[in-house]
């Protein structure tokens, strides 16, 4: 079984990732971090982000054992991520990687932006997470916040508008809702009524699959 989970930044997409693939006991892999440690490794090796073969090269050695969670979720490099993801020669050097994951005879889980459109069309389940830019602002900047970040929430919510039209407006898979996806909007769900949503999306998915 593949599932694929896309959405937005900051609207519980992770959270509902990881408690899915425990629920169903499959492989997880949050594509994100892809992104966001290829971002990490260019800007501590000084390459310019729109340098797309440096950029590429970099991905296709990409370790995430190297990279801490707490540097890959600073605002410099989700910024710096939303930039290098827009990149083809990027993206396509991902491209294997991701889809090598969700193939595997295990099943798999994968959340990111393009995962049911792109990496995996033919998912068994597909959702769409979001929440309104608003919320998805206040829950991002109290996370900053607890790292130590000194921001104000009104940029984190400009931060997020202008990733949100980068990502969707970008020409290789731009981050948009698969047509047979089931959206789930958290703007008023607590984490776990999400998760509870969710889960309920996927078994009615897998109940209408095995009817066909």
């Amino acid at each position: 079984m593949i599932i694929a989970i896309d959405g937005t930044t900051a609207s519980g997409k992770g959270t509902i990732a990881k408690r899915l693939a425990a629920h169903y006991g499959l492989p997880h892999m949050d594509t994100g971090r892809l992104y966001r440690a290829t971002a990490v490794a260019a800007l501590k090796a000084g390459i310019p982000l729109d340098d797309a073969d440096a950029l590429a090269n970099m991905a296709r050695t990409l370790d995430l054992a190297d990279y801490q969670e707490a540097e890959l979720r600073t605002a410099e490099a989700g910024k710096a991520a939303s930039v290098v993801a827009v990149i083809p020669e990027v993206r396509q050097a991902l491209f294997e990687l991701q889809r090598a994951f969700a193939t595997q005879d295990l099943g798999a889980l994968l959340d990111g932006r393009d995962i049911g459109t792109v990496i995996a069309p033919d998912a068994d389940v597909k959702l769409w997470i979001d929440a309104s830019v608003e919320e998805r602002g206040y829950r991002r900047w109290k996370e900053l916040r607890g790292q130590g970040e000194d921001v104000t929430l009104e940029v984190v919510i400009e931060q997020l508008r202008v990733r949100d039209k980068r990502d969707q407006s970008r020409k290789d898979a731009p981050a948009e809702m698969a047509v047979d996806a089931v959206l789930i909007d958290t703007t008023e769900l607590s984490i776990e009524a999400a998760v509870e949503k969710a889960l309920a999306a996927v078994e009615a998915a897998l109940a209408r699959g095995n009817r066909t």
